[in-house]
């Protein structure tokens, strides 16, 4: 485990850079989605990701950036894997892949021996629910084609984006063999009663300006409809999937439901909850984010041949 903080100072480092002000009111969400737009930030990933190697390619007819992200040599050759991940970065779909979602991608590469395929996908308000659905979906099924293990992750907006393309595969008549998702957004109504809850002990996530952007995010589709809020889908034939929430994160009430709906569809579900923990809790330099981290990687270990 690499520099930790205390977990008493995320708030305060949240509040100090304003990372929370896109989604405490609609007005800055607004505010920041014109900010996002006439200025866009990078998306390549850090000139150093420990032992691993990065190539960059370009998606048809999409024109979408892919990196596909290979453990390294020494790694590769102590655990070929048979198998990859594709993942899915958060960010309220208006913010750019950061560092730190890099750094756990380099992580899952390093320690399941696995590539990592991480699509840039547009975001707001160039981007909608369904093309970008549609797109990964179509970027997946080419993986499927030509690797024997495929599992897909996603963190925040990327676990919902993640979840949506699972059930639109499903559809397809494809089984993924894995679904990890780090505090999904799951029902972009935001009309879950236990959120009003939770909201005054969560210090990033708010609804004003969630709902801001879930109503651009869905284009012309229904906020019901599945691909742009997954929980309402029928998860039945569904691969394993594994959740995991902090309690003070305004979207731990839906990951609940969706944990139930899951598994009463007879979806095999790990459930990890961690207790005063925020949003994407395992991404942070915490020790509960080292653990969330150590969690994450373990659902995406590939299973060795004949098992």
């Amino acid at each position: 485990m690499g520099f930790t903080v205390p977990e008493s100072a995320i708030p305060l480092v949240l509040k100090a850079t304003g990372t929370n002000k896109p989604f405490v009111t609609e007005a800055g969400a607004r505010k920041h989605l014109k900010k996002r737009y006439l200025r866009p930030v990078p998306f390549g990933p850090p000139s150093r990701l420990r032992g691993v190697r990065v190539e960059r390619r370009i998606l048809d007819p999409s024109g979408w950036p892919v990196y596909d992200v290979h453990p390294g040599k020494k790694t590769f050759s102590r655990r070929a894997a048979d198998g990859v991940v594709v993942y899915l970065h958060g960010g309220g779909w208006v913010n750019e892949i950061a560092s730190q979602h890099w750094q756990i991608i380099a992580r899952i590469a390093r320690d399941t021996g696995q590539r990592v395929v991480v699509p840039i996908y547009p975001l707001l308000p160039l981007g909608n629910a369904r093309e970008v659905c549609e797109t990964t979906v179509n970027l997946v099924c080419a993986e499927v084609e030509s690797t024997k293990q495929v599992r897909i992750a996603g963190d925040s907006a990327g676990g919902q984006i993640a979840l949506s393309v699972a059930l639109k595969l499903r559809d397809a008549g494809i089984r993924l063999q894995g679904i990890t998702l780090l505090a999904p957004a799951l029902d972009l109504t935001w009309s879950n009663p236990g959120i009003d809850i939770v909201q005054p002990s969560d210090p990033w996530l708010g609804v004003p300006g969630g709902k801001v952007l879930s109503e651009v995010w869905r284009g012309a589709d229904d906020l019901t409809d599945p691909v742009v809020s997954p929980l309402f889908g029928d998860f039945s034939g569904l691969g394993p999937m594994t959740i995991l929430a902090g309690t003070r994160d305004v979207l731990n009430p839906d990951a609940h439901l969706l944990r139930r709906k899951a598994e009463a569809a007879g979806v095999s579900v790990t459930w990890h909850e961690a207790q005063d923990q925020l949003h994407v809790f395992a991404l942070l330099p915490t020790k509960a984010g080292e653990l969330g981290a150590q969690q994450i990687v373990a659902s995406l270990q590939p299973v060795a041949p004949g098992r």
